[in-house]
């Protein structure tokens, strides 16, 4: 009997990229998200436009070039050369997310600039990395003297004033925390510019594109989303819940008591619970 072989889907091609934290493709994960709005999106291709980009700027770098010297240099490749930047226009598009369309408009929002911009710091021996700061992601780097903070907006490096100015609301939100002023601030700063991991900047665009499609009350566009969230954090139960929800507004009644069923038997004390309880009764009766 002849094999069958058929190409991966592209959700299974997702879940094999983030399986391992170890081995963990940040830049091909973040670029394969697009698949979903771009079907005939060649991954490879885009990946290889990055590396044609890195192979210019290492062209513009001298052998001998020190760590400060290499930052200056990406960052004036990135944001003044090639003119990447913030998409002040249309923050909520949801090619801001897609990397395919940060390299053909150059305008998109931080977390998928940092992304790009990451991987050429890296490719420069640069040791950078994500940071899930509140509202806005940043970008740090590690320098012999000292620690950089960048805004992917801008390219502008911050101080622990600007930083402590724009986390200001969040503290005070959070109940004033930190926000007493002199040595009090430097901890709960510090806390907050923690690296983010790749798994962690992956579901911080998911969840990008999640909220954007549900705000849109587009569900078929969340159903996908919700998919890679689940593949990518396969524990993470409110998410079992949403996309339960979304097939529920899209008519897929078993697939909708799957998924909030299965949000029922691991969540012990979420306030929910007696609501999709009963939004699964409903679905059941509603069954043929």
């Amino acid at each position: 009997m002849p094999l069958s072989l058929s190409a991966p889907t592209a959700l299974e091609y997702f879940a094999t990229l983030v399986q391992s934290d170890e081995h963990f493709p940040l830049l091909e994960a973040a670029v394969s998200l697009a698949q979903d709005e771009y079907p005939e999106l060649d991954v490879q291709q885009v990946l290889g436009d990055v590396d044609q980009l890195l192979a210019r700027l290492k062209r513009r770098l001298p052998a001998d070039a020190a760590p400060l010297q290499r930052l200056r240099l990406l960052n004036q490749f990135f944001f003044h050369d090639l003119n990447f930047g913030g998409n002040v226009n249309d923050y909520y598009d949801p090619d801001n997310s897609y990397l395919n369309a940060v390299l053909r408009t150059r305008r998109r929002i931080p977390l998928s600039l940092a992304g790009l911009w990451m991987d050429l710091a890296q490719g420069l021996g640069l040791r950078a990395r994500g940071v899930g700061f509140p509202g806005h992601f940043m970008l740090k780097v590690a320098l012999p003297k000292g620690q950089v903070v960048i805004d992917p907006f801008t390219g502008r490096s911050l101080s622990r004033e600007d930083l402590s100015e724009r986390l200001e609301p969040w503290r005070r939100g959070a109940g004033g925390a930190g926000s007493t002023g002199g040595t009090g601030d430097e901890v709960p700063l510090g806390l907050y510019l923690q690296a983010a991991t790749s798994r962690d900047i992956i579901a911080r665009m998911l969840h990008n594109l999640k909220e954007i499609h549900r705000t849109q009350e587009d569900w078929v566009r969340l159903i996908a989303v919700q998919s890679r969230l689940i593949a990518l954090l396969p524990e993470a139960w409110g998410e079992y819940r949403d996309r339960g929800i979304a097939h529920a507004e899209q008519g897929h009644v078993a697939l909708a008591v799957r998924d909030l069923e299965t949000y029922l038997a691991h969540v012990e004390d979420a306030l929910d619970l007696d609501v999709i309880a009963e939004r699964v009764a409903l679905l059941r009766d509603s069954e043929p």
